[in-house]
Parts: C-alpha cells; sequence; structure tokens
C-alpha cells in the first residue's frame, strides 16, 4: 500500500491553533481587563461631569485619615522596595584563546597516542573511535607540556598553564570594561581538578596587588558546571554586598590530569578535553545597568549526589597500575537526563509562559487521576528563551538535550561549534557559546538565553540572562578570526 503523506493543510491548521492559544492564554489578563476598562469609561460618560462632581463633594475626608493611609502607602512601598533583590548585571566578559603553537590536529594526536601507548594498540585505536565521532575539529588546544613524548605534568607546567589562560582572560576583560584592580570587591575563581597551595585566587590577588580586604573564593572538585555556581555564588555575596563588582573566573587546567594509561573509561576525558578559560566581571551597582550586556534573571542549582550512581559517575580515581585519571561511567548520560529532569520542573514554573505551565499542569492532572501510562507532556522551553547554551561537554550531551528539549539544529549551534573549535573547555564552554551568538550578530535586546551545565557529583545548574543592549558583532573575541567559516558541517563519523 502506498504510504499516507500528513495533509500539510491539516498541520498548518494545527500550528495555528496552537499559536492562538498561546496569544490568548498568554494575554488573558488584558483580554478580562479591556472589557473592564470599557465599560467603567463607558459609565463615567453617562454620568457627566456634573453628577461625578457631586458624587467627589459627597465624600468626606478626615485629615487623620489621610495622614494614616499616606504612611501606609509609604511604608508598604518602602518594605517592597527594601525587600526586593538587587538587580546583578553581567557588565562584560572574556574568553582565553590559545596560540596556534597548541593546536592538536587528530594526526597530532594520534600519533603521541600510539608513541605514548605503543604497548596497547587497542587503547590507541579506543582512542581514535572516540575522536572519530566526538565533534571536535582540527583547531582544538593543548597546554605545552601534554605536547612532549611523553607528557610531563609537573607542577611548574601546571601554574604556567594556569597563569597564562587566567592572566590574559583577566587582561582582556579589564581592557574592555576598563576595570582596575582597586575596584574588583569579591574575587571567585573555579577550578575543578587543579588546587594548589597558594590557590588559583590568591595567584590572582597577588598578580594584581588586589586590596587586602578583598572578598576570595577559590572553587575545586565540582566539574563543569562550577562556573554557574561561581555565578551563583557571586550573586549571592552582591546582594549582601551592594554597589560592589565580582570579578568570576573559570577554567580548567589541563596539565596534570592527562591520564597516561589504558583504561577505556579513563581515556575519554583525554579525548574530549581542552585548554580554556573565562573572566566576567559582575556588578551590583545601578549606574552599571546602562552598559552592561545582560541582567541576571534566575540561577538553579540541582544535585543528584545523594545517590550512590550519579556521585560515582565522573570519579577521579587510579587505575590498576596506579595512574591517575577521570572515570566516566557509562550511566553518565541517564544520569544526566534524570539532573535536567530535576532541574527544568524547578526552573520551569519561573520562566514558562502561562499557556506552558497550563499544559504541564493539565497533562499532569490527567496522568494522575484518569490514565498513568499517558505521556507526559514536555514544555516547550523555546517560548521561555531565544538563545540556548548547552555546555559543550561532548557531543553525546549535546545531542541527548536538543532531543529531550525539542530543540533545532540552530538553538545547538552555539553548543556545536563551540565543541567543534575549542573542544570541552569543562566550565568556561558556556562563555565560548555566548560568544558564539553574539559573533554572529544575534544577541538582540531583550532576548533571554538559558546556559545549562553538568558536573560531577553529580550536578545541572541553570542560568537564565536577560539581554540590556543589542550588542554588535564585537571586532575582538575567541571567534574573531573563523566566525566566517561557521557553522560547519560535523559527519557523524570523520575517517582518521
Amino acid at each position: 500500500m502506498p504510504e499516507v503523506v500528513p495533509s500539510f493543510s491539516n498541520s498548518v491548521k494545527l500550528k495555528y491553533v496552537k499559536l492562538g492559544y498561546q496569544y490568548l492564554v498568554n494575554h488573558i489578563l488584558t483580554f478580562l481587563l479591556v472589557p473592564i476598562m470599557v465599560g467603567v469609561t463607558i459609565e463615567v460618560l453617562r454620568l457627566g461631569p456634573e453628577e461625578l462632581l457631586r458624587i467627589w463633594n459627597s465624600l468626606h475626608f478626615d485629615l487623620l485619615q489621610i495622614l494614616c493611609s499616606s504612611f501606609l502607602i509609604i511604608f508598604i512601598a518602602t518594605v517592597y522596595f527594601m525587600s526586593k533583590p538587587r538587580s546583578i548585571y553581567l557588565v562584560d566578559y572574556s574568553c582565553y584563546k590559545a596560540p596556534v603553537t597548541c593546536r592538536v590536529p587528530f594526526s597530532t594526536f594520534m600519533e603521541h597516542s600510539r608513541l605514548i601507548l605503543k604497548d596497547n594498540p587497542k587503547s590507541v585505536e579506543f582512542q581514535m573511535r572516540i575522536l572519530e565521532r566526538s565533534g571536535l575539529g582540527e583547531e582544538t588546544c593543548l597546554p605545552p607540556a601534554i605536547h612532549y613524548i611523553p607528557p610531563t605534568p609537573t607542577m611548574e607546567a601546571a601554574r604556567g598553564e594556569a597563569e597564562v589562560v587566567i592572566f590574559s582572560a583577566v587582561d582582556d576583560l579589564m581592557k574592555k570594561t576598563g576595570l582596575k584592580p582597586k575596584d574588583i570587591d569579591i574575587l571567585i575563581v573555579n577550578c575543578s581538578l587543579f588546587s594548589p597551595t597558594p590557590s588559583l585566587s590568591a595567584m590572582v590577588v597577588n598578580k594584581y596587588m588586589l586590596r587586602s580586604n578583598i572578598k576570595s573564593y577559590n572553587l575545586s572538585g565540582m566539574g563543569c558546571s562550577a562556573g554557574l555556581i561561581s555565578i551563583d555564588l557571586a550573586r549571592d555575596l552582591l546582594q549582601v554586598h551592594p554597589n560592589s563588582n565580582a570579578l568570576v573566573v573559570s577554567t580548567e587546567i589541563i596539565t596534570p590530569n592527562y591520564y597516561k594509561g589504558s583504561e577505556r573509561a579513563m581515556l575519554l576525558p583525554n579525548c574530549l578535553f581542552r585548554m580554556g578559560g573565562a573572566a566576567i566581571l559582575l556588578s551590583s551597582k545601578r549606574r552599571d545597568r546602562y552598559r552592561a550586556k545582560y541582567r541576571l534573571m534566575h540561577v538553579v542549582r540541582t544535585h543528584k549526589g545523594a545517590d550512590d550512581k550519579a556521585f560515582k559517575c565522573v570519579f577521579e580515581q587510579e587505575d590498576p597500575q596506579g595512574k591517575v585519571g577521570i572515570n566516566l561511567s557509562k550511566d553518565l548520560m541517564v544520569i544526566a537526563g534524570e539532573a535536567l529532569k530535576s532541574n527544568i520542573t524547578t526552573i520551569g514554573p519561573l520562566v514558562l509562559p502561562a499557556s506552558e505551565q497550563l499544559l504541564f499542569l493539565l497533562t499532569l492532572i490527567s496522568r494522575k487521576i484518569f490514565n498513568p501510562k499517558l505521556k507526559p507532556y514536555i514544555p516547550d522551553f523555546k517560548q521561555a528563551f531565544e538563545h540556548f547554551c548547552i555546555h559543550a561537554g561532548g557531543r553525546a550531551v549535546i545531542d541527548e538535550l536538543q532531543k529531550k528539549l525539542q530543540l533545532s539544529a540552530e538553538h545547538v549551534e552555539a553548543s556545536r561549534m563551540t565543541l567543534h573549535r575549542f573542544g570541552n573547555t569543562s566550565s568556561s564552554s558556556l562563555w565560548y557559546e555566548m560568544s558564539y551568538i553574539e559573533a554572529k550578530g544575534r544577541m538582540k535586546k531583550g532576548d533571554r538565553v538559558w546556559q545549562i551545565a553538568f558536573g560531577s557529583g553529580f550536578k545541572c545548574n541553570s542560568a537564565v540572562w536577560k539581554c540590556n543592549r543589542t550588542i554588535k558583532t564585537p571586532n575582538d573575541g575567541p571567534w574573531q578570526d573563523c566566525i566566517d567559516r561557521y557553522p560547519v558541517h560535523i559527519p557523524e563519523i570523520v575517517k582518521l
């Protein structure tokens, strides 16, 4: 029998029915208030000026009542404005771009793997298969210490990488914003796997000779979602310290964490993680709202660490030969899906329009009362956001979120292209994606951005930003010399 082709006219009708429903529900207050206002206006016109004047004169106001009412109004207004959270602004940010000398084409990576793992050809073959399907391109970068054969992950080399990445990003941010070291009130540095003494935050204080009373924090061991944890911490600190600036630095130092063993689950990070870092300037100063790029709307954090599988799905450990590496569990994507479900359940009511919340509620009630097997309704987050920055943790992560959130190829373009050009830069990847959207000239005033990141523990964190002003295509940044080439087609398998 010939295949039945769905009616185009029916699909178009269904589309317009859904659009009509969304418009009706999202503007229900307008539809209710307009008839009331029209009715009041008609009644006022019917009464006429003389009748209105007579009604006004019939009212008797006591001075004490007027004073009490005025005091009550002023008191309520004062309490409201004092209890209202301060607006937190993202003034600007900067991403580190590694020099071409650190570039690692596929051929170089595989040649080094063959020489380092010459006694274990199966591990070399496994890495080749991962790289072929990774979604990474030929321009990703690794630190100089990893280019040696064998790699030389010394403490000195790790500190050298940290200084180059962090100081380059902070210097660029200061140049863009005119920020002076004495203007920094709060400093937060997050780096998951490299935690030296003195800390990386102390290293920044020393380099820029920051004030002695600066509030500095160093976050470690919190995985790829630590960038949004830093943003959340900065937000809380800026709420209690008004008229302050917070400098947030997000990075991952690769040098000491290159795995030289042969365990497959621990070889995965070698194939995916690359150099990167970002510096972000946040402010609670009202005058900064005019020059700031974004305003922070929400931060939602989800932690699944109470479950043993979730806790151990990204785990630093020693292999049987005593070599330390990061073990990525086969259950990682399932656990990430569960964490995402919990996160969007919390963030949904904060951002979704009334039409989507109503559909979700009706479906939930139907499943509870009538049919438990009824398919749950997945809210359309495209109604709440114009841009999506999904952590570029790997091709599978982006594919899974695109499928679960029903996103188009354009919605995940920034994530895929960031993975292709820079690889998995851990907690800083979200800022490379934001920079990609800006470099393409797509960020307009009023646009809403959803940043989603996953990290060890296991955590799923979200941040929602609203664009303060239409952002002109920048003349600098990590995409400066290559944005015209993107987007590029990324094949399912790149034969090596």
